[in-house]
C-alpha cells in the first residue's frame, strides 16, 4: 500500500552559479500496521549539477524505519518450568553483603567528608529516630497476620504430619513418612550412611524461631555483654513492628518528637538518655497477653480443627504467610535491621549489640563478637525450604530421583497438603510441570 507523504510546509533554496540544491527534508508517516513498532520515515533530496553546457538533475527518495520508544504492547512474561533454589552458603565463609561493597565504601567516604567539613549528616525518618506514618498501618497488618499464621499452623499440625531429623540436622519433611534421601549432615550421620533419623516435628520446625533483643530506645545505649540479661528476647518480626509504630503496653518503645542529629558516625543530639521502664514479669507464661505472638507451645494452646474447616484454615494461613513476608519486606526497606555475617543472630536497630555470643567460623579472632551487616528478608523471616511431595500417602522420596523433585517453603507445603491453593510464584520452584520417572527410567533421561 503506497502512502502519500504530507505536503512541504517550508523549502529552503541555495543558489549558486554552478548548481541549485534543495535541502533535505524529513517526514514521518503513520505506522503501516498497529502491530508494528516502527515508524516509516521519508527523506527527499533534489540536486542539479552543471558541467559545461550539460545540466544533470537528480531526485532522491530515501526511507527508513526507526523503533518507537512508546510501544504500547508488552511482551508476555513466560515463567520457567523449574527454578533452582538459592545455593546453600558455606559455614566456613562470611555471608555476602546484600549491598555491594563499593556502594558501602562510597557512602562511608561521603559521610566522612561531611564530618571533616563539620556538616551534619542529612537524615530522614526513620533514620533520625522518627516514625514513618505510612508504614504504621503496615506494621499493624504484619502483626495481625503473624498471629493468624501461628494459630493456623498450630491447628494444621494436628492434621498434617511433620518430621524433623533428630541428629542436629535442620532437615524437615512434610509427609506421612520421612524420605530416603541421603543428605543428613548431623554429627552421627556417618553411622547411618547419611540417612535421617526422623522424629515428630513441631511448629518451630516450620517457622524457624528468630529472636532479637527488645530495646526501649534503639538509638540509646548499646547492649553490652554484661548487661545482656537485662533485655528481653522476643521474635524479630514483633520487635520490627514495635519499632515501626505498633504500641504494645508490655513492650513499650520511645517515640521521639525531635529528630536525632549526627555528624559522621557520632550522635551529637539524641534528646538525652531516658531511664527504661522495668519489663513485665509474669509468673505463668500461659497467662501472658503476648502468648499469641510466640510459637512456643502453640500446638498445645489450640485444639485440632474439624476436618471440614481444614481447607479454609489452610487458605487463611497461606494468605497470612504472604502478608507477613510482603509486609516485612516493606518495613525493612526503611527500618535498619542488622544480621551477623557468620551466624543467625539478628538485631533490630541502627547498630548491632556488643554481646559476645557468636560461636561460628573464626569467632576467636573476633572475641565472640558478631560481624554485623545489613540483613535480608530471608534472615529475619526464613522460608525453610522442604521437599515437595506430590502424594503424601505414597512411597517415600528416593535419592536417585532427587533432581526431579522440587522444593517449597515449609509453610506453603503444609498449607498445600491441607487443601490450600498454591500461589503461582511457587509452581516453578515446586516443579509441578515435570514428570517424575520411575527409578529404572531415570538413567534414560538426558
Amino acid at each position: 500500500m503506497l502512502l502519500t507523504p504530507p505536503a512541504l510546509s517550508s523549502i529552503q533554496w541555495s543558489r549558486s552559479q554552478t548548481a541549485v540544491c534543495l535541502e533535505g527534508m524529513e517526514f514521518e508517516t503513520p505506522q503501516l500496521s498497529s502491530l508494528s513498532s516502527c515508524g516509516l520515515y521519508f527523506k527527499f533530496n533534489y540536486k542539479q549539477w552543471q558541467r559545461g553546457d550539460l545540466k544533470i538533475s537528480r531526485t532522491f527518495l530515501c526511507s527508513s524505519q526507526k523503533p518507537r520508544e512508546d510501544f504500547p504492547f508488552k511482551r508476555k512474561q513466560v515463567r520457567p518450568q523449574n527454578v533452582d533454589l538459592p545455593p546453600i552458603l558455606p559455614k566456613r565463609k562470611k555471608k555476602p553483603y546484600p549491598v555491594p561493597i563499593k556502594k558501602i565504601l562510597q557512602a562511608s567516604r561521603k559521610d566522612k567528608k561531611l564530618a571533616q567539613m563539620g556538616i551534619e549528616k542529612p537524615l530522614e525518618p526513620p533514620k533520625n529516630g522518627l516514625l514513618v506514618p505510612d508504614l504504621i498501618p503496615v506494621a499493624y497488618e504484619v502483626l495481625d497476620a503473624w498471629k493468624i499464621l501461628i494459630k493456623g499452623l498450630a491447628q494444621l499440625l494436628h492434621v498434617i504430619p511433620v518430621y524433623g531429623c533428630s541428629s542436629e540436622c535442620s532437615e524437615v519433611h512434610v509427609a506421612e513418612a520421612g524420605h530416603h534421601i541421603q543428605n543428613c549432615c548431623g554429627p552421627t550421620s556417618a553411622q547411618r550412611r547419611s540417612f535421617h533419623s526422623w522424629v515428630k516435628g513441631s511448629i518451630n520446625d516450620i517457622l524457624l524461631p528468630i529472636e532479637s533483643y527488645h530495646l526501649y530506645d534503639p538509638f540509646g545505649r548499646r547492649i553490652k555483654h554484661e548487661t545482656r540479661f537485662d533485655y528481653d528476647r522476643i521474635p524479630a518480626i514483633v520487635e520490627l513492628c514495635i519499632q515501626a509504630g505498633v504500641d504494645i503496653p508490655e513492650y513499650p518503645s520511645r517515640r521521639r518528637t525531635n529528630p536525632i542529629r549526627m555528624i559522621g558516625k557520632k550522635v551529637i543530639d539524641r534528646g538525652g538518655f531516658v531511664e527504661e521502664p522495668r519489663p513485665w514479669r509474669f509468673v505463668n507464661s500461659s497467662s501472658s497477653p503476648l502468648v499469641d505472638l510466640d510459637t512456643h507451645g502453640a500446638c498445645s494452646r489450640y485444639p485440632p480443627p474439624p476436618l471440614a474447616d481444614v481447607p479454609r484454615i489452610a487458605q487463611e494461613t497461606m494468605h497470612a504467610y504472604e502478608t507477613v513476608r510482603s509486609g516485612v519486606t516493606k518495613l525493612m526497606k526503611k527500618y535498619t535491621v542488622k544480621a551477623c555475617g557468620y551466624c543467625s543472630e539478628v538485631h533490630i536497630g541502627p547498630w548491632g549489640h556488643n554481646a559476645k555470643l557468636c560461636g561460628e567460623f573464626k569467632h576467636q579472632w573476633r572475641d565472640g563478637k558478631h560481624g554485623w551487616q545489613d540483613a535480608t528478608v530471608d534472615e529475619v523471616f526464613p522460608p525453610n525450604y522442604v521437599w515437595h511431595v506430590r502424594d503424601p500417602k505414597g512411597p517415600p522420596l528416593r535419592g536417585a530421583l532427587k533432581r526431579f523433585y522440587g522444593k517449597a517453603p515449609a509453610v506453603v507445603e503444609v498449607c498445600m497438603q491441607a487443601g490450600a491453593e498454591i500461589p503461582r510464584k511457587y509452581r516453578s520452584m515446586m516443579r509441578l510441570d515435570i514428570v517424575v520417572p520411575d527409578s529404572d527410567e531415570a538413567q534414560l533421561v538426558a
